[in-house]
């Protein structure tokens, strides 16, 4: 069941998160976020911008949500992605739900683009982004550094 996200889902989406952030080159945040912190991105976010979960016998499996690309007015129609699954709940297409329905949300407000910043190696998340329409725009070679890694960041396109 994809719906709106609450800040009584704080805990389960920092829980995701963490995951990525302490583990993998996926998100550059380096440091664990808490479930107050959450819960005030969440409330941050969702004031403006489409946020949803999925939950699946009444456990959050994963998240997504929309957000300002940039701050100048001028990038007023163009909103940036962000979507995390649950590590063990990959692959069963938890994404592909929340991104559509996110997809969908974003066209009903009049949206006109949304952008995926992907850093590289993500063959789930890339493939993912493509099936559903995304195109590669840009590719920043070694932007970022963790884990003891020099990490790639691409950026993928979708005209609503």
């Amino acid at each position: 069941m994809i719906r709106k996200a609450t800040e009584q889902d704080a805990e389960a989406i920092a829980g995701i998160y963490n995951y990525y952030v302490e583990k993998t080159i996926i998100t550059f945040e380096t440091e664990a976020v808490s479930t107050e912190e959450m819960r005030r991105r969440i409330a941050d976010i969702s004031s403006n911008y489409p946020y949803y979960v999925c939950e699946i016998d009444g456990r959050v499996t994963g998240y997504c949500y929309a957000s300002r690309w940039k701050m100048r007015n001028a990038y007023r129609l163009t909103a940036e992605s962000t979507v995390y699954v649950d590590p063990g709940m990959r692959n069963r297409g938890i994404g592909r739900s929340l991104m559509t329905r996110l997809i969908e949300s974003l066209r009903q407000m009049d949206m006109h683009v949304v952008i995926a910043c992907i850093s590289i190696p993500n063959p789930e998340s890339i493939r993912l982004h493509e099936s559903l329409g995304f195109e590669k725009v840009s590719h920043f070679r070694e932007v970022g550094w963790k884990l003891d890694i020099r990490v790639d960041v691409g950026d993928w396109e979708l005209l609503l």
